[in-house]
């Protein structure tokens, strides 16, 4: 994407370092997490250079290798034991944190957006709005994980509206690409994540923002469990305090 400034290009590149670099820290700096990101960074890379995703009208859509891995990857970390044990182990207060770096994703996609590779409708001057979550983050972690102002209730009711939020975007980003399941934004589609580096967007940043929200509404949800089992007569409150450490 000649048109498409060198500088927003460079700028997506180190929001998406950010994101693994953060997601890492959630996962306690786990080798095998780190190796897994930086291969998939690595083969995203690759293959985007390469052109492959920029052939359209193809049956199955090839856009979908963007996606179709983290999707399984995620299937298998909440169907498995073992998967379910590393996805209590993440860090509750980081992965709130991560959702920070939606701010400065949203700016790249105006970015984009005025440089005619993403629809205005995947903007927050169209249908995105996922930026209000980034801006919240901050202070749903201050006031639950470290002031404990708010109770846990809250934290886990903010990722639930964050996620909608997510869906949302992410379901205009898939029907505006140059898909045959393009359904809108014909006269200027989403061509950007067809290319290097911002097919990093749904290939790595969105899975990691979403697997994000559902670590964290697991990890919250036993605990309200756990809390409400622990009430019977006693009164206990769903503070959450057992996931901050």
């Amino acid at each position: 994407m000649e048109h498409v400034p060198t500088a927003l290009a460079f700028a997506f590149g180190l929001i998406t370092l950010l994101a693994v670099a953060i997601f890492c820290r959630a996962a306690r700096y786990s080798g095998r997490t780190l190796a897994v990101l930086a291969a998939w960074l690595g083969l995203q890379g690759l293959v985007a250079l390469r052109g492959f995703y920029t052939v359209a009208n193809s049956l199955p859509p090839r856009p979908l290798a963007l996606v179709a891995p983290p999707v399984l990857l995620m299937g298998l970390l909440f169907g498995t034991a073992r998967g379910r044990r590393y996805l209590d182990g993440l860090h509750l207060p980081t992965l709130t944190l991560l959702h920070l770096v939606r701010i400065p994703v949203e700016l790249v996609l105006y970015g984009l957006y005025v440089h005619q590779a993403v629809p205005e409708l995947m903007t927050f001057a169209g249908r995105n709005w996922d930026i209000l979550s980034g801006l919240s983050a901050p202070v749903v972690y201050y006031l639950v994980l470290r002031q404990k102002t708010l109770g846990a209730g809250w934290l886990l009711g903010w990722n639930f509206v964050a996620l909608g939020l997510l869906l949302n975007i992410v379901t205009n980003a898939l029907l505006a690409a140059p898909t045959p399941f393009q359904r809108f934004a014909f006269e200027q589609p989403n061509v950007a994540i067809l290319h290097f580096p911002f097919n990093w967007l749904p290939a790595v940043v969105v899975p990691l923002v979403l697997l994000a929200h559902l670590a964290a509404i697991r990890q919250l949800w036993g605990a309200k469990r756990r809390a409400s089992a622990g009430a019977a007569g006693r009164g206990s409150n769903f503070s959450g305090a057992e996931l901050v450490s």
